[in-house]
This record gives C-alpha cells, sequence and structure tokens, in this order.
C-alpha cells in the first residue's frame, strides 16, 4: 500500500512536516487537509437503524464515492495535499502490540465485551492485514461474519434481534467533528452521540503514534475524556486570536469553558472565545450548518437562527486574572459581536438561499451555508444550492460547486467533509 504522503516534495510541504498543524483563521489559503472516503460502512446502513446511525436516507456507495473522489480532485487541483482518515490510521497502527491496543480500546468503547464477545472479536479482527483490520473496525462487524463454531452465547446466534457486533461508523466521511486544529494544537473531542463517540478514538492513536505528528508535541486543548460534548463542527477559527463555538445539540457550554480556558493558560495568541447560541435541533446541529466565514468581512448565516433585529445570545469569553475563571460578557447582535471582537468597522452576513423563506430553509437542509473557505473569498459548496451559491458570487466570491445528490443524504456538506491541518496565516 503506498503512503498517502508519497506526493510531490516542496519546500512548503517540507515546512508543514517540521509544524504539523497550523490553523490560525477559516480563510487563510488551505494548504493540507483531512478526508475520509466513505466506504463499506455506507452500505451496512440498513433502514431499521438509520436513527440509531443518525442518518436520515442511505446514500448509493459508487455514486458517493464518485462524489467524494470529485471533492478531494478539486482541492488536490488546487495544490492542496489530501490526506486520508484511514490511511493515516492504517500507518499509524505499524506494530502488533499498538494493533492490539487499539482493538481492545475500540472493543471496550464498543461495549463488545457483553458476554465475552470482546475476545472472539479481538481474534477475529487480528487475523486481517491492518488495513483490511481498519476498514473491518470502520464498516462494523455482522454476526454472521463469525463461524457457528466460536459462538457460545444465545444472543450471538440471534442475527434477527440485531446483526451487528460491532456498529458501522457512517458519519466517518464527516472527519471535521472528532477533532478540530486550533492555532498549532488540537481538540480531541468527546462527541455527543453514542455513534460516533469511537470516531475521535482515531485522532488521538494518530496524534499520539504516526509519525507524521508524534514527536512533535502537539498540544491537545481538550481531550475525549472530557465529561461534556463538543465537536468540530461548532469550532469556527475566526482569527489568530479569536475562537467562535456553537452552543449547540451536540456542543454544551461546559466543553466550551474547559477549552476556552485550556487555550488561554496555553496559547497566548487566543485573546477570546466567542459562544454562539443556536437552536437545538437536528436542522441546526452545529455552527457550522447555519454560519460560515467566507471572506475577511464576509459570512454567510441562515436567518432561521436570528431573532427579531437579528437578536440571539452571544456570549464573548476573554482571559481573567484568576486561571479557573473567564470573564464572560453578553452581546445579543451576532454581527456587531462579530464586528467588535475582529475589529471591524462593516461585515456582510449572506444570507442562505438569500433569505426567501421556502429556499433558504430548503438549502440550509442542503449545507448550504456550509461552506468551505480554501483562501480567503475562495469556497467550496454544493452545485444543489444554486440560490445561495449565485449570491455568493454576488457578493463578489469564487464558488467552487461540487457534485451532491449523494453526499448531502448525510446531512453535512464541504466543511462538514473536511478537517484543516495546515492553512497559511492570514497576515493582516
Amino acid at each position: 500500500m503506498s503512503s498517502i504522503t508519497e506526493i510531490v516534495s516542496t519546500p512548503e510541504i517540507q515546512k508543514n512536516r517540521m509544524h504539523p498543524i497550523n490553523v490560525t483563521s477559516e480563510i487563510g489559503t488551505l494548504k493540507t487537509v483531512l478526508l475520509k472516503r466513505p466506504g463499506k460502512e455506507v452500505e451496512n446502513l440498513v433502514p431499521e437503524y438509520l436513527q440509531r446511525l443518525l442518518f436520515d436516507d442511505i446514500p448509493y456507495l459508487p455514486v458517493i464515492q464518485r462524489e467524494h473522489d470529485y471533492f478531494a480532485e478539486t482541492l488536490k487541483n488546487r495544490g492542496i495535499e489530501v490526506l486520508y482518515l484511514e490511511k493515516l490510521v492504517v500507518e499509524t497502527l505499524s506494530n502488533q502490540e499498538l494493533r492490539k491496543q487499539f482493538i481492545d480500546d475500540i472493543l471496550r468503547e464498543s461495549q463488545a465485551n457483553v458476554n465475552g464477545a470482546a475476545k472472539v472479536l479481538k481474534e477475529y479482527l487480528l487475523s486481517f492485514p491492518t488495513s483490511a483490520m481498519v476498514e473491518k473496525i470502520m464498516s462494523g462487524v455482522l454476526k454472521r461474519e463469525i463461524e457457528k463454531s466460536k459462538k457460545t452465547h444465545l444472543y450471538e446466534f440471534m442475527e434477527d434481534h440485531y446483526p451487528f457486533y460491532l456498529d458501522p461508523m457512517p458519519n466517518l466521511y464527516f472527519t471535521r467533528d472528532p477533532a478540530a486544529s486550533i492555532g498549532n494544537g488540537i481538540s480531541i473531542n468527546k462527541m455527543r452521540e453514542p455513534a460516533r463517540q469511537r470516531e475521535s478514538l482515531f485522532m488521538e492513536y494518530i496524534i499520539n503514534y504516526h509519525p507524521r505528528f508524534a514527536g512533535h508535541d502537539v498540544p491537545v486543548w481538550l481531550d475525549r475524556s472530557f465529561s461534556f460534548s463538543i465537536e468540530g463542527g461548532d469550532e469556527l477559527i475566526l482569527s489568530k486570536e479569536v475562537v467562535a463555538i456553537g452552543v449547540s445539540e451536540r456542543t454544551s457550554a461546559k466543553a466550551i469553558e474547559r477549552l476556552a480556558l485550556n487555550l488561554f493558560k496555553r496559547q497566548d495568541s487566543t485573546k477570546k472565545v466567542v459562544a454562539v447560541e443556536i437552536p437545538k435541533c437536528r436542522a441546526f446541529m452545529h455552527l457550522d450548518t447555519v454560519f460560515t466565514m467566507v471572506d475577511h468581512d464576509k459570512f454567510t448565516i441562515h436567518p432561521a437562527i436570528q431573532g427579531p433585529q437579528g437578536n440571539m445570545n452571544v456570549y464573548i469569553l476573554e482571559k481573567s486574572p484568576e486561571a479557573e475563571i473567564a470573564t464572560i460578557s453578553h452581546r445579543s447582535n451576532l454581527q456587531e459581536a462579530l464586528k467588535e471582537v475582529l475589529g471591524l468597522s462593516e461585515l456582510v452576513l449572506i444570507p442562505c438561499g438569500g433569505g426567501d423563506e421556502i429556499a433558504s430553509s430548503r438549502e440550509q437542509w442542503n449545507d448550504g451555508s456550509n461552506t468551505l473557505a480554501i483562501a480567503p473569498g475562495v469556497v467550496v459548496t454544493y452545485d444543489r444550492n444554486y440560490i445561495s451559491n449565485d449570491l455568493l458570487r454576488q457578493h463578489g466570491m469564487e464558488v467552487i460547486e461540487i457534485t451532491s445528490s449523494e453526499l448531502s443524504r448525510g446531512r453535512g456538506g464541504p466543511r462538514c467533509m473536511s478537517m484543516p491541518i495546515v492553512r497559511e496565516d492570514i497576515i493582516n
């Protein structure tokens, strides 16, 4: 298997390898990004368990893979280094002891030790080469895959009761959520939904053991053992000094406060954390599903998150003389709060679907506000959101559209599907 870092070596990429993480804005020119190509885990979705696995529909694997490949090629054509999660994990698990340790962790978090099944599953998974083992862990293990002679408990024979020993992880192609790059460090997140909680374990192992990251003393601002949930779709790096985090269905206020305090203590450049409260519902599951930064002074927004006169709850956390407490102040207008923390006299909020009652709701459902900025004023979007895309162009944006008939079934857009590892710093 070829290494995912097997690309033309340039001084810039060598620099990135010396400093493996650097993300100080949402819009700095993207240099390195982490993706996950949809795989067999998507085909293990069945109607009876869609809700359990956080899907509303079943994507068609050959087409979703073609669409994802087009997305990846679009980024590569812009000179962006694309890393794949599945390949990084394989490269990480380079020795047998680490493989065993990883499987123990996965089985423990999958609660697969019930009635002794963990021992059989561990033997089964270790029987595969590393690449096939990783694919199997991600795609799920069916009860019917284990030889009957190795089954010793009644529930193991009852495939119609529940078919999986290990649930598939179909949400893995949304690499944004399990971890988030902030400055030269990372938050490795405790995810809210049981269906996704194992996902951040992959990033924990990559940061600790992959040669690209291990030995570089990458700061972990918040780890996955913290008691309260936070997800990367809620974490937006507005500038070197300002981080915005959504208080959402998936991210708790307690996790935001702990992350803010850790950043204030350990990263001098972080001055403010802006907590933005959004409605807690599936349609608005993360801040980046309703709000993204697309240029120095431009943002997309879904109008439905704002009250009359643009009112909503915004809290600015700042470093306090007392290390364990942040200074917290309240604002009621998002646009004014953004101008304040970014030092802007004016900024533009570009409404999803043009603000039309029907179009904005429809296009937000299809991730019209979930843009991936790859440079200031240059964004990747889904082609289906033609009203939002046209409006972005009217505001001077370069809009790169990707196909999305199957990708969008997972309820996430280009930003959700990408975790920036390295961006160029914005020079003010």
